[in-house]
């Protein structure tokens, strides 16, 4: 793996769409007692069937740490890669690479810094290091070259992406005081421009009122083609979501 400190855009790579065809997915075992409730037991039992299920039509990789390596390998079947790596908390989806693409169907990936939603500003937990390092080592798993953007606080939840140049994400997340405070809502912008190969980003005022991540894009409005959106919705004027 080689650590690169170009931007992604000016080499030719974006991010694409989450409905674009997937070369496979990543989990990670749970087993945080204090996110998983009763030791994890159902938690563990919900991700194997969905992995399960996944599996069915893409590859599927699933983190363990050295403590559940053997009941993950157990649990699951053959045709699911299983490797030790040990983290934090299990949330693949804002603590792994963010892959980008070129137009040549190369994969490299994006290292940002995790800080469990908020650092401890108003983070979910603390330590986060071993997630933080997360992204380098699933880089390294794929044999993917790694752009490094440690220092810019970013989870994969918060921004949607078309795969044509147009990027959703929330002002209470991105310029929220708990993830790069220091910068401004230009300086996030261009940002996330030059990461992701975009020309537009669309700023949301809010997500899911009192989501604990700040209000993560991906929890109220996703792309399902370019140009269309599924939004999370409820027409209870007396909803706090309508507040």
């Amino acid at each position: 793996m080689n650590v690169l400190n170009s931007v992604p855009k000016q080499d030719g790579f974006y991010m694409p769409a989450e409905f674009s065809e997937h070369y496979g997915c990543i989990l990670i075992f749970p087993e945080r007692a204090d996110s998983w409730s009763y030791g994890g037991y159902a938690a563990r039992k919900a991700f194997c069937e969905v992995c399960e299920a996944i599996a069915q039509s893409e590859n599927v990789t699933v983190c363990a740490s050295d403590r559940q390596y053997e009941n993950a390998r157990g649990m699951l079947s053959a045709k699911i890669r299983v490797v030790e790596m040990t983290s934090d908390d299990a949330w693949a989806r804002d603590y792994a690479p963010t892959f980008v693409v070129n137009n040549n169907g190369e994969l490299r990936g994006i290292n940002w810094s995790f800080n469990a939603w908020g650092g401890l500003y108003d983070g979910l937990y603390f330590p986060w290091d071993k997630d933080d390092k997360m992204a380098r080592k699933l880089c390294d798993l794929y044999n993917a070259d790694m752009y490094d953007y440690s220092g810019f606080v970013l989870e994969g939840g918060s921004v949607h992406t078309d795969g044509e140049g147009t990027v959703i994400t929330t002002e209470a997340c991105l310029l929220s005081k708990g993830r790069n405070p220091d910068m401004t809502k230009t300086e996030i912008e261009e940002k996330l421009k030059g990461a992701l190969g975009a020309e537009k980003v669309i700023w949301l005022k809010n997500g899911i009122y009192g989501d604990e991540t700040n209000e993560h894009v991906d929890n109220i409005c996703a792309f399902v083609k370019p140009a269309e959106v599924v939004l999370a919705w409820t027409d209870d004027k007396n909803d706090e979501q309508n507040c």
